[in-house]
């Protein structure tokens, strides 16, 4: 069974900075590719980021530039550090991680960002 912890969500100032964690359980982790995923109010969950397994990285044009994800194996965890934040980026984010037929999905992190 694999479970997935998001951290690092909160309230930051437009321009500002965050750093999400995804921590996961299981030992398919290291073999999976891991997703970032969001959702605005309102809004459908729509795909920030990915990290092959081998590193190799995607972005959503909206956040190319100012998003990176990254992956540690050795702690079974994949990050998102996100730059020059806008009032847009505010939203639940959500880590996925796809094996197979299966989507294993974390509970989710807020995000707003507001002056």
């Amino acid at each position: 069974q694999v479970q997935l912890v998001e951290s690092g969500g909160g309230l930051v100032q437009p321009g500002g900075s965050l750093r999400l964690s995804c921590a996961a359980s299981g030992s398919i982790f290291r073999i999976s590719p891991m997703e970032w995923y969001r959702q605005a109010p309102g809004k459908q969950r729509e795909l920030v980021a990915t990290i092959t397994s081998g590193g190799t990285t995607n972005y959503a044009d909206s956040v190319k530039g100012r998003f990176t994800i990254s992956r540690d194996n050795g702690k079974n965890t994949v990050y998102l550090q996100m730059n020059s934040l806008n009032p847009e980026d505010t939203a639940v984010y959500y880590c996925n991680l796809p094996f197979g037929p299966r989507d294993y999905w974390g509970q989710g992190t807020q995000v707003t960002v507001s002056s």
